[in-house]
């Protein structure tokens, strides 16, 4: 079942134009890509959030605009760090029998058994970049490091035969690895210390 989601065209606004549009609780975005000239656009930000939760970050929307639905991905958006809100947002319009690439990130699953041993679970890469058709893009990598020994390293090929999509990675890029404990370097805080040697004169007493 399609997800949809409203927007409405806009101008190309000046800076006091798209103050409004967030003023009334939208958002500022634009369309282009596939069958789809550059085109500024807004959409309601609560819908928008709803939305992106529903299909996740890699997810085909259908961005109803016009009363036609075109097929889009979330390309880019800006975010507000401080009110930690979505200033902006590029769709990209897409042919769902076209491949295109993307990125999607990597979530670790569970504790790794060496971590547990006192290893340290060192994550390598956080993303990875793929090539597929827009509904076979995955929203998420779940590697699962439960098993992971000290020494263990879980490698981009050990992974792809697991999706039926292009990871373009080589296979010996290492995604997670776990390390030995860290051997903190015992410096000694005792310092020698010589006490000065007190050279006294001798004086012969005068006869």
């Amino acid at each position: 079942m399609e997800t949809v989601l409203t927007a409405n065209r806009r101008e190309h606004g000046r800076r006091s134009q798209l103050t409004a549009i967030r003023g009334r609780g939208d958002i500022p975005a634009v369309v282009y890509g596939y069958q789809v000239n550059n085109t500024p656009i807004f959409i309601n930000s609560i819908e928008f959030i709803k939305t992106m939760r529903e299909v996740g970050r890699n997810g085909v929307i259908a961005l109803d605009l016009d009363g036609k639905k075109v097929n889009v991905i979330l390309h880019e958006y800006q975010q507000d760090p401080i009110k930690n809100e979505v200033t902006h947002a590029d769709f990209l319009a897409v042919d769902l029998k076209q491949e295109i690439d993307a990125l999607v990130r990597v979530e670790l699953v569970g504790e790794a058994e060496g971590a547990k041993q006192g290893g340290i679970t060192q994550q390598i890469l956080y993303e990875l970049s793929v090539t597929a058709t827009p509904n076979n893009i995955p929203d998420v990598f779940e590697i699962d490091v439960t098993d992971q020994q000290i020494g263990d390293t879980i490698t981009v090929g050990d992974i792809k035969n697991k999706y039926e999509i292009t990871i373009n990675h080589e296979d010996i890029e290492t995604i997670v690895t776990v390390s030995p404990p860290r051997e903190e370097e015992e410096e000694s805080d005792e310092v020698a210390q010589t006490e000065p040697e007190v050279i006294g004169e001798d004086k012969s007493a005068e006869e």
